[in-house]
């Protein structure tokens, strides 16, 4: 989980950027990063994985996510196919943060950037709404653009078709705060997953003794690092599981050197048994997954 840090420059003449990118998605970037800008990420249709902090979930004809600054994401390109087409607004946090901010007019949409460091997906009217708003914005000046801007915030603000993607964990703040330590333990963890990994191992990749190794990850994460890992390793095997992979071979693959233990595990997090996850992918095709 190696976390690329982005840099964003707003247009000429703007104070945030717009980005339309269209491609063939096994060409499309879609590396996991991070840029202090908000960032809202428009995929106009098609399907796709949405990773973002400690989510995956799958979509199809599209999907609308609006993320704090330092939230970690992969490219919404991730696991599409053919044509990827999208549209991605980045802001700096000074332009929504401040004077701004604190006329009363900004009430809802103030409420709204804090929701965001969770990250937030929109669902049903409000997306398709959204999504027509957001193919709007690139045709138009720059002090419109501006203005509809304010409009799709404020829409998003007073909307209640939403979830939110990582509602336990603050990972905007976390990655502020932590973020070299941070990479360095998900890069380890992402290179020897399919391994057993002494605890030792990654303590001394972050620099701690053991006892406050432990101390330090379940503080800032709200779990202790076996959990996560195994949280982790039940999000890969939800990719392996849609491809033409046995249960056992999926099992293997994620550092499981057990069956009987990887299905507890699944079950246990996902809620069901990785058979009828298997099942639930091949009669709806997507799944949400936030551990």
């Amino acid at each position: 989980m190696k976390i690329e840090y982005e840099l964003v420059q707003p247009d000429e003449g703007s104070s945030f950027r717009v980005l339309h990118n269209k491609a063939l998605a096994e060409n499309y970037a879609w590396q996991y990063h991070y840029h202090p800008e908000y960032e809202i990420a428009c995929v106009l249709r098609g399907s796709g994985t949405r990773h973002v902090g400690n989510h995956f979930s799958s979509y199809e004809n599209g999907s609308l996510v609006f993320l704090g600054p330092n939230m970690p994401h992969a490219g919404f390109g991730l696991n599409a196919h053919g044509l990827h087409e999208e549209i991605v607004v980045q802001v700096k946090d000074d332009v929504l943060n401040g004077p701004l901010t604190g006329r009363p007019e900004m009430a809802h949409i103030k409420k709204l950037l804090e929701r965001s460091k969770h990250g937030i997906c929109f669902l049903g009217a409000t997306k398709k709404e959204l999504t027509r708003k957001l193919v709007q914005l690139m045709k138009l000046p720059p002090f419109e653009r501006f203005i509809q801007l304010m409009a799709i915030l404020h829409r998003m603000a007073v909307s209640n078709e939403f979830e939110l993607i990582n509602p336990a964990v603050d990972f905007s703040s976390l990655i502020k705060k932590h973020n070299s330590r941070l990479e360095r333990i998900f890069t380890y963890m992402e290179n020897h997953f399919h391994e057993e990994i002494n605890i030792r191992d990654v303590a001394s990749v972050a620099n701690l003794s053991v006892p406050s190794f432990c101390n330090y990850f379940k503080k800032i994460m709200s779990a202790t690092f076996t959990d996560f890992l195994n949280q982790y390793r039940i999000q890969r095997a939800c990719h392996l599981l849609q491809q033409e992979k046995t249960i056992a071979e999926v099992s293997f693959e994620c550092g499981f050197n057990n069956v009987a233990y990887f299905n507890k595990v699944f079950k246990n997090l996902t809620k069901r048994t990785p058979s009828g996850f298997k099942k639930e992918m091949t009669k709806n095709g997507t799944y949400s997954l936030s551990l």
